[in-house]
């Protein structure tokens, strides 16, 4: 066999290095594209955010203005707040222009429920900034209504006072200019306990579980301020814990009377018979703050949100969004 030349040698070597370079060269051009897609993806998935956003905070303003509509000074399940959107299209809401080659396929659904027709934790500590042992008699009932543990009660108020926020300290004395300088804040370390916003802050409570924060979801609440309990709204459990009715009492009340409406309290409680409300317990037939549970669905994206709406009593009715949390 006769042995390779040497110009033998230098083609082998080129046909090696133009394979290497051409594979080098679809190994990059293939990590470019790979990279533009992913770019592509991400600004998609960024455009698609933002239009399921932007569709969510619709339904909180279209919420905000049936409760305008609604009658502040009755607040029931038959009022106009109460009715369910069911997986409406978008279009049907939204005059756009359309390519024909777009795939538009976007719906939301969306439901309002009434806050006050739940326990809220906030009425605990009274507005003197003590325990109120009456609503913690009321929480007592309702954990029992619930099957739960009903020593909760207590231990839950002593929290909700401890979290509370503390007033500002003013410093004594004047500054140089004759002024009294400006409050400050209470002087807090980073074991100073955070005050309740949500539900899930109840597992800060030694004896909470994620399952029994599951059990009280609809049925107790945590709001910016004292409220009433709407009886026109509440379960069976809140208005036996309200009340001295028992939790069959209270279920066969508003069986007989699934959309109850009470015109004003002396109405509901003649409905209740020799019951009463609990001395030192609001109870109302109006409510002011409302949650909106909302689903938007846009192309692959899904995006579920609640909403606090707070209904205020002046005359204009106005509407302003306490909070907004994603899930």
């Amino acid at each position: 066999m006769k042995p390779l030349t040497r110009p033998s040698r230098q083609r082998g070597v080129a046909v090696i290095t133009a394979l290497l370079l051409t594979a080098l060269a679809i190994t990059v051009v293939a990590s470019l594209f790979w990279q533009q897609q992913v770019q592509v993806r991400s600004m998609e998935n960024q455009r698609l955010r933002l239009q399921t956003q932007w569709a969510m905070r619709g339904m909180v303003d279209f919420a905000r203005f049936w409760l305008r509509q609604d009658n502040p000074s009755l607040t029931a399940l038959d009022g106009v707040w109460a009715t369910p959107i069911e997986e409406a299209r978008l279009d049907d809401y939204v005059d756009r222009e359309k390519v024909d080659t777009e795939k538009f396929d976007a719906t939301v659904s969306g439901r309002a429920l009434d806050a006050q027709a739940r326990f809220n934790i906030t009425n605990l500590v009274a507005a003197t900034g003590d325990v109120n042992p009456k609503q913690v008699q009321a929480y007592q009932r309702l954990l029992s209504n619930l099957q739960l543990d009903s020593g909760l009660a207590q231990a839950t108020a002593d929290a909700v006072l401890r979290a509370k926020p503390k007033p500002r300290a003013a410093s004594s004395g004047t500054s140089g200019d004759g002024k009294t300088p400006a409050a400050t804040p209470a002087s807090g370390g980073s074991s100073e306990p955070v005050a309740f916003t949500q539900v899930e802050d109840l597992l800060a409570v030694p004896g909470y579980t994620p399952q029994m924060i599951e059990q009280l979801r609809d049925f107790v609440i945590i709001l910016p301020e004292l409220t009433a309990v709407n009886v026109n709204t509440a379960p069976a459990e809140v208005l036996a814990a309200i009340t001295t009715m028992s939790l069959s009492e209270a279920s066969a009340l508003t069986l007989s009377n699934p959309r109850k409406k009470f015109v004003d309290l002396p109405n509901f409680k003649n409905n209740i018979n020799d019951k009463q409300v609990i001395d030192g317990v609001d109870a109302d037939v109006k409510s002011r703050y409302f949650l909106t549970v909302i689903r938007v669905r846009l192309d692959r994206a899904a995006l579920d949100a609640v909403a606090l709406v707070n209904r205020k009593t002046d005359p204009q009715r106005t509407t302003s969004l306490v909070w907004l949390r994603e899930n």
